[in-house]
């Protein structure tokens, strides 16, 4: 197996409210919610899905949880927003906070203002409107 991710999915509570936040709130380009036709039944989950295309060979899927669960043959766990966090690395400081601001004016919850850490960088969190922590990170070296 190549070491390449293709697809990030999100399980998220609800397509519309993330549709909303990611596009319309960040300004990703989305051909919005798709997949509808396919409905849950016994065997399968339900289709529909929203993908950003992030750059050229990486997407982000937002799926509800419910049907990642149920597609994956996993059980619905509790949330937790301590086992991953998604990184976006930006050309400068100022970026770091432009994309912060950017963020809470779309509905993000800051979890960690930016700031210099120990290990050279400036990065600050937030949350998405499902709680999956992204780091905003600008790395000088």
């Amino acid at each position: 197996m190549k070491p390449k991710i293709s697809v990030v999915t999100l399980g998220i509570n609800s397509l519309e409210k993330s549709l909303k936040f990611y596009r319309d709130g960040l300004g990703w380009q989305t051909k919005g919610i798709m997949a509808t036709q396919y409905q849950e039944d016994d065997k399968d989950a339900a289709g529909a899905v929203v993908m950003f295309r992030l750059n050229d060979d990486l997407i982000l899927a937002l799926y509800p949880r419910k049907e990642l669960a149920k597609d994956a043959n996993r059980p619905l766990d509790p949330k937790s927003a301590t086992e991953f966090s998604l990184g976006h690395l930006v050309e400068s400081r100022s970026e770091v906070d432009e994309l912060i601001d950017l963020a809470v004016v779309a509905g993000a919850i800051i979890t960690e203002p930016p700031r210099e850490r120990p290990w050279g960088i400036y990065s600050g969190y937030f949350q998405d409107p499902d709680g999956h922590p992204w780091e905003i990170i600008w790395n000088p070296e």
